[in-house]
């Protein structure tokens, strides 16, 4: 029987949890994610999870933060003046902003705070700091990828220079 190894695609349907229970991402009604193994397009414990699963196989797991997407950095959280915020931009708390850094890129950015003096964004991954529980199936295994476009988990993944799934308000969890 074939199991999950470095190197081979892999197709996963899954469901990612909060320790509340909340569903933060999965992949029912949509096509299962597909990953190649060791190309680093999945967050290191769910990668690990799947390492040696056979066809089929089910399995419930619980990744800590630093397993998952990290613990949360303050340093990651900045305030700017209110002046610096356009004119035409009515900040809210909760809505995720894109900021562009001194290079060009495009990062997201969760507003976290709004006063009169300024906005206070978090740069820090969304699921930062939370325990993630995933129920997966392996659906499929295969020595050359078997869907032509993303990642499957139903988001953009062509702009990696704001993380690729993972950088979307869900989480995607995929990666």
């Amino acid at each position: 029987m074939e199991k999950v190894s470095e190197g081979l695609f892999v197709s996963v349907d899954y469901k990612g949890t909060l320790q509340n229970g909340e569903i933060f991402d999965t992949s029912e009604g949509r096509q299962p994610l597909e990953v190649q193994m060791g190309a680093g397009q999945l967050i290191k414990g769910f990668e690990n999870a799947l390492m040696d699963m056979a066809l089929n196989e089910k399995k419930t797991f619980t990744l800590a933060p630093e397993e998952a997407y990290g613990i949360v950095h303050e340093d990651r959280k900045h305030t700017f003046p209110r002046a610096d915020v356009p004119a035409e931009m009515d900040p809210q708390v909760g809505q995720t902003v894109g900021l562009t850094t001194q290079d060009g890129q495009q990062v997201p950015a969760q507003i976290i705070a709004v006063t009169d003096d300024g906005v206070t964004v978090d740069l820090n991954h969304p699921l930062a700091g939370k325990s993630l529980t995933f129920e997966i199936e392996v659906v499929g295994i295969s020595k050359t990828q078997t869907q032509t476009a993303g990642c499957g988990c139903g988001c953009d993944c062509g702009d990696e220079a704001s993380g690729g799934c993972s950088s979307n308000e869900s989480g995607c969890g995929c990666h």
